[in-house]
């Protein structure tokens, strides 16, 4: 972080940015694992510096203080690192439902002025349908699992692990006013065309910092804390997977990230990574439960918020009947039988 003086008898003052979540990880569980799909894992303390990288190499790309960044991604590292990388840059960070119809993400992505776009490889072909009605977008950052060149005729830029190669493990972050705009979300499914949300880093501390406090202060249902393996089912684009991502980096947990969301693997990852707490909707919370896999492996004690939509007590006695802590964190005060 970039250093600011004092005069004798001066307060700091203490902004409540989201720098400061990465404070107590790196203090207390450096060495904590960050998982991806079972297939590659890597410590806190790595995170830090991957963020830093993410930084520099956006800045080298020419994002400023300001500027929007729009990511397409499943649930991973790199989302998470992104989570920190842009806002604590004094940039924007977008998280683009890729789920929306084409003519919903042209809106999004040309309302929101998006300077600089990261693309999982899976959505190419949907960029090429779209990239010529694309009015701001200057730069794309390529996200790839395979490792294969892409065979797309959209330009790519550089693709993201080779832009943290050559990038600084260090970069000069500024010191930002906790109402400087961190985030972006536009609702769907609503009248008219989608709506976008700003969050200010103070919003999201205030949010996760309640959150923590909600999760963590009971004794019985609900419990979140700094020993548990965690999992997030809802997706990162979806208002920041509700914050937990963000508190379980301030509590230095084991994250898990799944990637795409397939049953089989997200069971594979309870039973090999010992999860013990997600969130997610009944949808996905069915899906799951109605795979073969869940017959065969212990569930006991594995938490999950249920969101979204109404919990069924049809599906809350499903997950009750294995063992499952599954509790409805908001959306409807009463469970449809």
């Amino acid at each position: 972080m970039k250093e600011k003086t004092y005069k004798p008898g001066e307060c700091y003052d203490y902004q409540l940015t989201l720098d400061k979540l990465l404070l107590t990880p790196l203090a207390c569980a450096p060495e904590q694992e960050i998982v991806y799909r079972g297939e590659s894992r890597y410590t806190y303390t790595t995170l830090y510096d991957r963020i830093h990288r993410e930084a520099g190499g956006l800045a080298k790309l020419g994002v400023n203080q300001g500027d929007t960044v729009c990511i397409f991604d499943y649930d991973s590292p790199r989302f998470l690192e992104t989570y920190f990388a842009v806002p604590m840059m004094g940039a924007v960070m977008h998280m683009m439902n890729w789920r929306s119809s084409p003519d919903q993400i042209i809106y999004m992505m040309n309302h929101a002025r998006d300077r600089v776009l990261l693309i999982h490889e899976d959505f190419l072909p949907l960029l090429e349908s779209i990239r010529d009605k694309l009015t701001t977008v200057e730069k794309v950052i390529l996200l790839s699992d395979s490792g294969a060149d892409p065979d797309t005729k959209i330009p790519i830029d550089i693709e993201y692990e080779a832009m943290l190669a050559g990038a600084s493990s260090r970069y000069p972050f500024p010191e930002l006013d906790d109402n400087t705009r961190a985030t972006l979300f536009y609702t769907t499914g609503t009248t008219g065309l989608p709506k976008g949300v700003h969050f200010s880093h103070k919003q999201v501390m205030l949010h996760v910092l309640s959150e923590t406090i909600m999760t963590g202060s009971f004794h019985s249902m609900g419990r979140f804390h700094s020993n548990d393996v965690y999992m997030p089912i809802t997706p990162m684009f979806h208002v920041h997977a509700w914050g937990f991502p963000y508190a379980a980096t301030m509590l230095g947990v084991k994250q898990v990230y799944p990637g795409k969301y397939e049953p089989e693997r997200l069971l594979q990852l309870i039973r090999d990574e010992g999860v013990t707490f997600s969130h997610c909707v009944p949808t996905v919370l069915r899906m799951i439960l109605s795979h073969p896999l869940a017959n065969e492996i212990d569930l006991k004690g594995w938490k999950v918020v249920i969101g979204g939509s109404i919990f069924p007590v049809s599906l809350a006695a499903q997950a009750l009947s294995k063992g499952i802590e599954a509790f409805d964190g908001y959306g409807s005060p009463k469970l449809v039988r």
